[in-house]
């Protein structure tokens, strides 16, 4: 099957046989294998997220998936800032490449067109590392492309400058930069996040790219097949579902713009074959891609078929003498067993369950989880997880996205007026007395000036201020302001 992959003979390869997370295995394996871009097409969005989970604790390494717009699928009217912001990092990532990314999506998302290569380039701001930057030239293109001037960014869309401090959300990042400036230089480029304000990770390069959705509405657009390499490797778990689902959307894209015309007498939007792919045309962009087929039903004809022996992880309903007489038996015969888990005490619990059941049972632990065991038959491996084992709901970890709901001390520190009361987590009540510019290290930076009893004053750096809340009481009546230097 390597070679298979490494140098195909057919372009349609189809697997057959993969029980629980065995498809993840083999991918990853591939992926080490025939290092080159791979695009895997599974059911729908959840299945998508937990098939990207077990990859990415497979390699080790970021893996992208690429949502649709909306918040659900064939609501059109309803889009999803998250959404947005993960699909746009997907494009700027495939445009900006530097090695192979494997890209996870489902049918609803792959429907929905993209803008081109050279449409997001040329809405792409770029800022390096050590070159001059004008800012009002950047803070100009950031108003034309609808970013919002805010005090402290919480959200994508948004941009803030503070003397030679820029912070920008952009639409191709989980997280905002901070841009600090040495004069008109770029000095520094971090991503930081928005609640902490603590920096995250030092960059040489970022791209500023706004909201796709929106903005570039009017653009030219093309199916994601357009976007990514031809000698991309494309994994589709159902090619039949796929396209039903593709053309599905599209049906009712269709009738939702028919019933936006007949109530508004005008075309408000723009006509559903400039936004979305049809189901055939999913058929047709494929093929010129190497496919691998894999699941439980297969429609590609003279395909290269690999066979394995598998079979789902056993049902033990916390009955551990069970579990390990499976397991015992599994090793008498040669196979190789192991337990996955994302927590390490799980498996040591394991570990004195056995010891106390059959201590001649040997297992090997891989602390990470996967969605689903199996058992192995052509490799002679045993592979079950902890959550399956002691009957607990596994849940995928998506990636977080900041959100106004996360950004409460942000928010708040706009509304605050001098006067108001405020708590820090070290130093107790004071009044909040405004901002303030303050040198530090060479540089201007924002501080919180808030004053406490006898008048004293403390500063507070902007990356300090998850610290402060604004202060409430309990029956309203004003706070004993604390005295700095007292528990």
């Amino acid at each position: 099957m390597a070679a298979g992959l490494k140098t195909p003979e057919s372009k349609q390869l189809q697997l057959k046989g993969l029980s629980g997370s065995l498809d993840a295995i083999i991918l990853s394996a591939a992926f080490k294998i025939r290092p080159t871009d791979f695009l895997v097409i599974l059911h729908d969005r959840d299945e998508a997220h937990y098939f990207q989970n077990d990859v990415q604790n497979l390699l080790g390494r970021e893996i992208f998936l690429f949502p649709m717009s909306y918040k659900r699928p064939y609501e059109f009217d309803e889009t999803e800032n998250a959404n947005i912001l993960m699909r746009a990092e997907v494009l700027n990532r495939l445009a900006n490449k530097t090695s192979p990314e494997i890209i996870v999506t489902y049918p609803e998302a792959l429907g929905e067109k993209v803008i081109t290569k050279r449409s997001l380039a040329s809405n792409t701001f770029t800022i390096t590392l050590g070159e001059k930057l004008d800012v009002p030239f950047l803070e100009e293109f950031l108003h034309n492309y609808d970013f919002e001037k805010t005090d402290f960014v919480y959200e994508a869309g948004q941009f803030a400058v503070r003397g030679g401090i820029i912070d920008i959300f952009s639409f191709a990042n989980e997280l905002p930069y901070r841009i600090e400036l040495f004069g008109s230089e770029v000095d520094s480029i971090r991503s930081f996040e928005p609640g902490s304000q603590l920096s995250v990770d030092a960059l040489d390069k970022i791209n500023v790219i706004p909201n796709v959705q929106s903005k570039l509405m009017q653009e030219d657009r093309q199916s994601f097949f357009d976007f990514i390499s031809p000698d991309s490797l494309l994994w589709v778990k159902d090619f039949q579902l796929t396209e039903d689902i593709i053309q599905k959307c599209f049906d009712k894209a269709e009738s939702s713009f028919a019933e936006m015309v007949k109530v508004s007498g005008a075309r408000i939007v723009s006509d559903p074959e400039k936004l979305f792919d049809r189901g055939a045309s999913f058929l047709s962009k494929s093929r010129q891609f190497v496919k691998v087929e894999f699941g439980s039903r297969f429609v590609l004809e003279n395909a290269k078929s690999f066979q394995f022996s598998s079979s789902a992880q056993p049902s033990f309903n916390k009955n551990f003498e069970l579990l390990t007489q499976d397991l015992y038996d599994h090793q008498l015969q040669g196979y190789g067993n192991f337990i996955t888990a994302d927590v390490p005490k799980q498996t040591e619990r394991l570990k004195g369950i056995f010891e106390e059941i059959n201590a001649q049972l040997e297992f090997q632990s891989l602390d990470f989880a996967l969605r689903q065991g199996f058992v192995d038959n052509t490799l002679n491996l045993v592979c079950y997880t902890d959550h399956q084992i002691f009957e607990r709901f596994h849940r995928y970890r998506s990636k977080e996205k900041f959100t106004k709901s996360k950004a409460l001390t942000l928010r708040e520190l706009q509304t605050l007026q001098p006067g108001d009361f405020v708590t820090h987590i070290d130093y107790g009540i004071a009044k909040f007395a405004g901002l303030e510019k303050k040198e530090v290290n060479g540089h201007d930076q924002e501080a919180i000036r808030l004053v406490y009893k006898d008048d004293d004053l403390l500063y507070v750096s902007i990356h300090a201020l998850h610290k402060i809340s604004k202060y409430s009481g309990k029956d309203g009546s004003p706070p004993v302001v604390s005295k700095l230097g007292t528990k």
